[in-house]
C-alpha cells in the first residue's frame, strides 16, 4: 500500500461543497468516482478542508491510499482527462505512510474577496461579494487585531459546526486593497464551520462604520453567534493553502 498526496484547484460555483453527498455533485464525490474508474475499485479520499457549497480552492490537499503502482504523474494526467474543467489536479506526490490530509494539517489560509465598485464587476461575480458602500480598510485592520492568537470563536461558528472545540489560533489576519477590490486573508491552525464568512460579515459592519473596531472583541468574548454580523456569501471565499510540517 502507498499513500498519495493530491493538490487540487477548483471553481466551486457548481458544486455542493467538498464533502461527498450521494445525490449531489461534490468535489470529493467526483474525485472518488474517477479514481475508482482508474484503480478499478473503491477508493477513500480525505480532504484537508470541507469547503462549503460555492467556495473555491487554489490548493486543496487530499490523501488516498492504494495498492496500485500507477506513477503519480500518470495519475494526475488521467484524473485531469476525466474531471470537468472546473476541477484540476495540479500535483500528485508520494506521501509518508499514515499521512492524512486533514489530521496531518498544521494550518490553513483562506482569502475573501470583496468588490466595492459601482456597478459590480460582472466578470468576477462568482468570486467576490459585491458591497457597494464605502468600507474603511483601516478600521477593518484594527478589528482584525482582536482575532489574532488563541481564542474561543463560538461567536463566529454556524450551529452545524458546534460538535467540536471552539478554540482556534489565528496566526495572521490582514486586509489588502487594490482599487475597487478589498481582500481579507486569515491563517489559523483550524477553522470552525462558516468561521471566515462570519468574521467577514462582522468586518463589513465595522468597515461601513456601523460598529467600532473594538466591537470585534466584544463579539468574540460574547461567544454568541447572534452578536456577530451576517454570514458573508460563499462565492467570495477561497481556500488558498494548507500547511504541513514539510511547509507544503
Amino acid at each position: 500500500m502507498r499513500t498519495l498526496r493530491l493538490t487540487i484547484a477548483y471553481e466551486g460555483t457548481e458544486f455542493h461543497g467538498w464533502q461527498y453527498q450521494p445525490s449531489l455533485p461534490t468535489v470529493q464525490g467526483l474525485l472518488m468516482r474517477e479514481c475508482e474508474r482508474i484503480f478499478g475499485g473503491a477508493v477513500k479520499i480525505v480532504g484537508a478542508s470541507r469547503t462549503d457549497a460555492g467556495v473555491h480552492a487554489l490548493r486543496q490537499v487530499a490523501s488516498l491510499t492504494t495498492p496500485s503502482a500507477i506513477p503519480a504523474a500518470a495519475l494526475a494526467r488521467a484524473l485531469n482527462a476525466l474531471l470537468p474543467l472546473a476541477v484540476r489536479v495540479t500535483d500528485v506526490g508520494e506521501a509518508p505512510a499514515g499521512f492524512d490530509a486533514r489530521r496531518s494539517a498544521l494550518g490553513k489560509r483562506y482569502a475573501y474577496l470583496i468588490d466595492r465598485g459601482i456597478p459590480a464587476d460582472p466578470f468576477l461575480r462568482r468570486y467576490a461579494w459585491h458591497v457597494p458602500v464605502p468600507l474603511d480598510a483601516n478600521r477593518m485592520r484594527a478589528a482584525l487585531r482582536h482575532l489574532r492568537g488563541k481564542h474561543d470563536f463560538s461567536a463566529f461558528c454556524a450551529a452545524a459546526g458546534r460538535d467540536r472545540s471552539p478554540m482556534c489560533t489565528v496566526r495572521a489576519a490582514r486586509v489588502v486593497t487594490r482599487g475597487r477590490w478589498l481582500a481579507i486573508f486569515i491563517s489559523a491552525d483550524s477553522f470552525l464551520h462558516h468561521m471566515v464568512r462570519n468574521v467577514v460579515g462582522t468586518l463589513v459592519d465595522i468597515g461601513r462604520q456601523a460598529e467600532s473596531p473594538e466591537w470585534m472583541a466584544e463579539v468574540r468574548e460574547s461567544r454568541d453567534r447572534a452578536r456577530a454580523g451576517r454570514t458573508a456569501p460563499a462565492q467570495g471565499l477561497t481556500l488558498v493553502r494548507v500547511r504541513y510540517g514539510d511547509a507544503g
